[in-house]
């Protein structure tokens, strides 16, 4: 069976059981990279050596070149980023099960992939992998899912597609939402605000989205939408947070989100002139 097709799609929205979730993950999510855990090995040595050298006495400027110091960089960032990763559950900070874990796979993507490096936000994607995978599959997932176009776009903050990508939602914002759309443009609550912070954790840290909450976010000015929207909801249970999510329509006069990209992408003027700037 096909995993786009239907019954596949029906029985995801309705639990998958831990028992077989990182299966599951990584066949949907694929491995078109061909990673192997060989190479994540790999990746993992070089990380650790240069977690050594960091460590280290710096070595004159002369003899360092741009690329290494980003990449040092990045996974210097890595260390301040993980305690911040769900502190409340308390196994990804120092001393945690996990620490360790994460810190592995966030350092080997940083020597994959060091023209991207490390971004703030990608611990919450890591994490929630490694707690349904084992580590080398969790980096095989974890390297697929930010191969995918829309998210390499932001994590190499490729200027010109992010601003395609806010026009593309604001399209079917606009047309599935119009009232609540008209009340984020009167208080210029414009994407660039609360999609990148959904798209850099793959909504592992923010689930909250307008279709949700619209009646909730109408009465609100801008800071507490703002805040609203990048936060994950207290107390909306699973079944219901899922069912709500299946409610939301991707469609816009017939059109899907591929479409409404590439039209974008081929007349940047259909835009949302709002996010010129």
């Amino acid at each position: 069976m096909g995993c786009t097709s239907r019954r596949v799609r029906d029985l995801w929205w309705q639990g998958i059981p831990p028992s077989v979730r990182g299966k599951v993950w990584s066949l949907a999510v694929g491995n078109d990279l061909n990673i192997t855990h060989e190479l994540y090995n790999i990746c993992l040595s070089r990380a650790k050596e240069k977690w050594r050298t960091t460590a280290a006495p710096a070595p004159e400027p002369e003899t360092e070149d741009a690329g290494s110091s980003d990449r040092e960089s990045s996974l210097e960032l890595i260390k301040l980023d993980i305690s911040r990763t769900f502190p409340h559950l308390c196994i990804f900070q120092q001393g945690g099960p996990y620490h360790d874990v994460l810190h592995s796979i966030l350092g080997a993507y940083t020597c994959y992939r060091p023209d991207v490096g490390y971004v703030q936000g990608m611990s919450f994607i890591a994490a929630v992998l490694i707690l349904n995978l084992d580590t080398a599959d969790a980096f095989i997932a974890f390297a697929n899912l930010l191969n995918k176009p829309c998210q390499m776009a932001f994590f190499r903050v490729d200027h010109s597609l992010m601003l395609t990508y806010f026009s593309a939602f604001e399209v079917f914002f606009e047309e599935n939402l119009p009232k609540l759309f008209a009340h984020f443009k009167k208080n210029n609550l414009t994407p660039d605000i609360y999609l990148i912070d959904w798209i850099f954790t793959l909504y592992s840290k923010s689930a909250v989205g307008p279709g949700m909450s619209g009646d909730v976010l109408t009465c609100m000015d801008f800071i507490h939408m703002a805040q609203f929207l990048t936060r994950l909801p207290d107390l909306i249970p699973g079944e219901q947070l899922f069912q709500q999510i299946s409610a939301v329509h991707m469609t816009s006069r017939n059109r899907k989100w591929a479409q409404v990209l590439q039209a974008l992408q081929k007349d940047p003027e259909r835009g949302s002139p709002v996010l010129k700037r």
